[in-house]
């Protein structure tokens, strides 16, 4: 495969390894043989969240990829994905159909922090792999509580924490104006910008927002944080909404010091819609190469993920961070599936989920590693600052690691 061989020889070397042991006894669960290996999902390919519904097309586009060069340890895929509709209700019933109906050895990046709190009782008490769920929840990272689950992005404790670090040092008299979704995704950037300002907090806060999933704007909302006299704007929001507020603010002449989540950096699926020049200077922090960044016109990691979008997802957006998101997170469970070799118990899957050592991603920023162990699920912990220039992200500064969790 040749992408995977230009991970560098040490992840190689680590993945035929691990692999090595597995082959003189074959072991399967429900799930897999020796010629396939069932992989379910849940994404919201309709509803409030659907513009993130690209990221499971792009992780099927990918899979395609891999059977069509030979599978994993010589079995093809077969990925099967529902609609959850970003509806907690909606994701039990599709996931009770995955692993009871489809018989799937994993549940693989289940899309939004409510589905995902909705499903991880019954996942865990099935003993079934809730494996690199689509949400930074900090609470994706508790295998003493929750052995068989396990996030990928970094945490939106440790995100809002670094936004934080930045905001005390570069604007410590700030009137802070927080947006944020009201359930489990808002209020964990809520309790980590709370965290992250410390004492600061309560002077430097003017104005909270909240909305729900099923409003149909923000509009009100951004007009009472600039009326709260707000001069910077924490924007704590998944893609429609992002898009909406930065739009509103532009509208209304309102220029605040403007945080985006590295959730809605989506330059075709967030400042596209809400207009280039609304979303000047906006800042934000990321763990993943962008596509719209020149500076990785010639990096081999980007050339091969456009050969991979124009042969396997030639209608995908290449201007959408979710088919970087997509494309990368099925590289980290390919990579996974490798290092299990022929043991393909969902105990062992996890403990290879949980025994990643210096994996490098094609499209992760240089520098951001991936270690994971029996004790630390956390996948990425590092990440670094971004503005919004022209019709592009800008980095700027170094590589942040942020302290996960705690206060």
């Amino acid at each position: 495969m040749k992408l995977l061989t230009k991970w560098g020889g040490a992840l190689v070397a680590s993945a035929v390894l691990a692999a090595t042991p597995a082959l003189a006894q074959k072991k399967y669960d429900t799930g897999a043989t020796d010629t396939e290996i069932k992989i379910g999902n849940i994404m919201p390919y309709s509803g409030p969240a659907s513009a993130y519904g690209s990221i499971g097309k792009t992780i099927e586009a990918y899979f395609n990829k891999v059977n069509a060069e030979g599978g994993i340890n010589g079995r093809k895929i077969k990925f099967i994905t529902y609609d959850d509709g970003y509806s907690p209700p909606k994701a039990v019933e599709q996931v009770r159909k995955l692993v009871e109906s489809d018989e799937v050895l994993v549940v693989f990046n289940p899309l939004g922090t409510p589905s995902n709190t909705a499903i991880q009782k019954y996942l865990n008490a099935k003993k079934v792999p809730q494996l690199f769920v689509a949400t930074g929840a900090t609470k994706w990272g508790d295998p003493k509580n929750f052995p068989w689950t396990m996030g990928w992005q970094p945490t939106y404790q440790s995100e809002a924490k670094i936004y934080a670090a930045y905001i005390l040092k570069n604007f410590p008299n700030a009137k802070i104006g927080i947006l944020y979704q009201n359930d489990d995704f808002g209020k964990d950037y809520l309790k980590g910008i709370k965290d992250g300002l410390g004492d600061k907090a309560k002077s430097l806060i003017v104005s909270e927002q909240p909305y729900e999933v099923t409003d149909p704007t923000v509009d009100s909302q951004v007009i009472n944080l600039k009326a709260a006299g707000a001069d910077l704007l924490l924007n704590f929001t998944t893609p429609k909404f992002a898009a909406q507020s930065i739009k509103k603010a532009h509208e209304i002449g309102w220029k605040p010091t403007h945080f985006l989540t590295n959730v809605s950096v989506s330059v075709g699926g967030v400042m596209k819609p809400a207009g280039y020049q609304a979303g000047q200077d906006i800042i934000s922090a990321t763990y993943l190469k962008d596509s719209t960044d020149q500076a990785w016109k010639d990096d081999a990691g980007m050339k091969d993920w456009n050969a991979f979008m124009d042969k396997y997802y030639p209608d995908g957006d290449k201007l959408s961070s979710n088919t970087l998101y997509g494309y990368s997170v099925a590289q980290t469970l390919v990579q996974t599936l490798k290092q299990a070799g022929d043991n393909l118990t969902r105990a062992n899957v996890m403990k290879e989920a949980a025994n990643l050592k210096d994996v490098i991603l094609p499209l992760a920023l240089p520098g951001i590693k991936i270690n994971t162990s029996p004790t630390d699920f956390y996948v990425f912990e590092q990440m670094q600052l971004m503005k919004f220039k022209g019709e592009s992200w800008d980095r700027f500064g170094e590589i942040i690691e942020g302290k996960v969790g705690g206060s």
